[in-house]
């Protein structure tokens, strides 16, 4: 009876410290800030300069996660080349962003708070041209811009919770782990005006970047075929790709239908991911 008191209170201490912790880092932080691609005051809880703190403390367990960096040179300077082209012509160009694909077999792509930005072999595996990777990236890059990720964290207090005490205390084991922080930030839900704006916003960027913006629509086509056989991992954080095909086909159809010649890039995307992925899974030949 004793020992079970004992643990009731210490529930509540530490209930009472992680909300003490909250309070503070609120009145330090909390205010709101001008989203650069809508010009809407937006709450933020935590201050820009620490996006680029969370993102680099947490990319590590991320790829911990998802099976690694893709060990292909060639392959992480293509997609980090293809990010960049994107990255450069935002509303944050000043961000030093991080494109790294990883070796998880889910259909996913999601990014960090800070400019970090991650896509699976499973996903990988579903594009053909280097225009659909531009696509996605166009999409993470807009959610980095707008500080999407900060944004609904400062809203769920239970991640806010853990990166409070994570970032105060630096806690990396015991009732606070990496792993933890990791899983809730990756499993957060953006609103689905986020997913629009990030969606409009991405094709806005490829298309100053020089990709086709119809690549944007085979995403979705593609997402959505997969959706219908087995929804994939990318649908446990985004909508559905039927809901948003038509504000995407519409934006397209309003503002670039006489545009032509942008690039697709078939061959190189093939070339650079494709067959590189394929190589990695054949067996090596027995020596001799």
């Amino acid at each position: 009876m004793e020992i079970l008191f004992r643990t009731e209170i210490q529930k509540f201490m530490l209930a009472k410290l992680l909300l003490t912790l909250l309070c503070v880092m609120t009145c330090l932080y909390a205010g709101c800030v001008v989203n650069p691609l809508t010009g809407a005051d937006e709450f933020m809880l935590f201050p820009p300069e620490q996006d680029v703190e969370i993102g680099k403390a947490y990319s590590v367990e991320v790829e911990k996660q998802l099976g690694g960096r893709i060990e292909n040179d060639a392959l992480q300077e293509y997609i980090t080349a293809v990010g960049r082209k994107m990255a450069s012509i935002s509303h944050r160009a000043d961000i030093e962003y991080h494109f790294t694909a990883l070796n998880d077999e889910s259909v996913n792509a999601f990014a960090l708070p800070g400019g970090y930005i991650f896509i699976t072999k499973g996903l990988l595996e579903k594009f053909r041209t280097e225009a659909q990777l531009a696509a996605i990236l166009s999409h993470e890059i807009v959610h980095v811009v707008a500080r999407d990720t900060a944004n609904t964290m400062s809203k769920d207090i239970g991640t806010s919770l853990l990166l409070v005490v994570a970032i105060m205390a630096n806690v990396s084991q015991g009732a606070v782990t990496a792993g933890q922080v990791t899983q809730q930030i990756i499993g957060l839900r953006y609103s689905r005006e986020d997913e629009r704006e990030a969606d409009l916003g991405g094709l806005t960027y490829m298309v100053r970047a020089g990709y086709d913006p119809s690549a944007m629509v085979e995403v979705m086509q593609t997402l959505q075929s997969l959706n219908d056989e087995r929804p994939p991992e990318f649908f446990a954080t985004h909508p559905s790709p039927l809901n948003r095909l038509t504000y995407i086909e519409r934006r397209i159809k309003q503002r670039y239908a006489g545009v032509s010649g942008l690039r697709v890039g078939k061959e190189e995307y093939e070339r650079a991911v494709l067959s590189q992925l394929k190589s990695a899974k054949r067996p090596s030949a027995p020596s001799r």
